[in-house]
């Protein structure tokens, strides 16, 4: 057993784990945050994707005691400024129909709110690379695609106009 202390989602954590609990057990069985599916297991699908100290990570390959001392943000923990109910990301999934069954969406939107707090930009090659970890086997990826860009005008304004929307840059 080991002791993994954790911030997850703004809140203090501490819970003692078998040695080999990965941080998608942790966070589904110990701390019951289940928005962070297991898709297969093998860290192709992205389902798990979650942010560890300011990264997106599939969290099927981190141990919850490699995570231990870190900072977690879950699709749980995506919140908007201005007392909105959804986080700009969550908003342009709904908004876009980005999602049909909702398996890989939390990871999906976990990995577009990483993309968009580190490289915003509208072009859809930037976009389908910055995704190209998460596998969605219901959309084809365009409303997806429309759902990134439709959050990152929502959260960067200044952008429009500034990027060929839909094109490679």
């Amino acid at each position: 057993m080991v002791e993994v202390q954790l911030q997850v989602n703004g809140v203090e954590v501490r819970r003692e784990v078998p040695d080999h609990t990965l941080l998608v057990e942790f966070l589904r069985e110990t701390l019951r945050l289940t928005g962070t599916h297991v898709g297969c297991d093998t860290s192709q699908c992205g389902a798990c994707t979650v942010n560890l100290d300011g990264v997106s990570v599939k969290s099927c390959t981190v141990l919850a005691a490699q995570a231990s001392g870190g900072t977690v943000a879950t699709v749980e923990g995506l919140r908007a400024s201005a007392g909105r109910t959804l986080h700009p990301v969550q908003n342009a999934f709904v908004q876009c129909h980005g999602l049909q069954c909702g398996f890989c969406t939390p990871g999906m939107i976990m990995s577009a709110d990483f993309y968009l707090r580190e490289v915003p930009a509208l072009d859809d090659e930037s976009i389908c690379h910055a995704l190209e970890g998460n596998i969605c086997r219901c959309t084809g990826y365009v409303n997806i695609v429309e759902a990134v860009r439709h959050a990152a005008r929502e959260m960067y304004p200044e952008l429009v106009g500034t990027q060929q929307e839909g094109q490679h840059s």
